[in-house]
């Protein structure tokens, strides 16, 4: 089986500067890199690097950034033959800046991705038949994103849904939702507090359970994440490595998460891939480049087991 992504696709722009900007103060970068990425594209390369079988539905713009961004994400081994370029809309835009200590600020213009439809939901049906996870984010069309969910879980597909940029997610929506994994300002966003500990996150995934969803797994950063699950609840501390860009380090656990799941791996098993995923990402600049090989993950994975 394989892996529907269902969502957004950009083109990064990213600079490096010694530290995020106040308002109003200009600082002199030190470099500046463009790339595609977008959490949807993000996660299908990741997905596809890590051996799995992927399939990308999204939509770019009539531009020169839309057939490039395309093309890349074809050439990673991600099936986009139900993404399609949108006459009236420009490709998605991110604007990013990375400071000295990996620590990131992302400014979003979605553009095509907002453009998302009935009929990309129609279009990720035809998929189905062929994956086993469906991967959502909320960078994309709110409305079509979750009638794919509904659509996926009626057919038994696992959905995983990284709630990235912090929107409200309507209350009928938890259900049809068997992994959530929200980080320390989605959380807050979604349950009223930012989890500063293991006992904080676990008080959050609890409060996210008895909204609907299945599994809640808690992103905590350099500190790790926190699962529960119907098959039990845990705390996996975060890998140690040589971190220099967070950008898309959580594109990258989802991956990892999805791809184990995909596998038939425990929740547990599930989130140590996700954190070992994540944590390669954190290890080299931008977005989709920084995205990890499945051999590196499980080398990482047996050292630090």
């Amino acid at each position: 089986m394989g892996i529907l992504v269902f969502g957004s696709i950009n083109m990064d722009l990213t600079t490096y500067v010694p530290k995020l900007p106040r308002p109003g103060e200009t600082l002199r970068g030190s470099s500046f890199i463009t790339v595609p990425g977008g959490k949807g594209s993000n996660q299908a390369v990741a997905c596809a690097r890590l051996g799995t079988k992927t399939y990308f539905v999204g939509r770019v713009g009539k531009d020169a950034f839309g057939p490039e961004v395309l093309e890349i994400v074809k050439k990673e081994g991600v099936d986009i033959s139900q993404a399609i370029i949108d006459p009236k809309s420009g490709t998605g835009l991110a604007v990013i800046s990375v400071d000295e200590n990996a620590e990131n600020s992302i400014i979003i213009i979605s553009g095509a991705n907002l453009a998302l439809d009935n009929s990309d939901v129609e279009r990720a049906k035809t998929l189905m038949e062929d994956a086993n996870v469906l991967m959502l984010q909320l960078e994309a069309s709110l409305e079509p994103t979750f009638e794919t969910a509904k659509a996926a879980n009626q057919k038994g597909i696992k959905v995983i849904l990284d709630p990235a940029p912090a929107y409200p997610i309507p209350q009928d929506v938890f259900p049809f939702i068997d992994f959530i994994t929200p980080n320390e300002v989605e959380t807050e966003a979604l349950v009223g507090f930012k989890p500063a500990n293991q006992e904080d996150a676990a008080r959050a995934a609890k409060a996210l359970k008895e909204k609907g969803v299945r599994t809640a797994i808690i992103k905590m950063g350099s500190l790790g994440a926190y699962y529960d699950s119907p098959e039990g609840s845990g705390f996996v501390r975060a890998f140690k490595v040589n971190a220099i860009d967070t950008v898309a380090a959580g594109d990258a656990f989802n991956a990892g998460l999805a791809v184990a799941i995909s596998e038939g791996k425990s929740v547990s098993d599930a989130v140590r891939w996700g954190a070992a995923a994540g944590a390669i990402a954190t290890t080299r600049k931008g977005a989709l480049p920084s995205m990890p090989h499945r051999d590196e993950m499980l080398k990482l994975l047996k050292e630090q087991a």
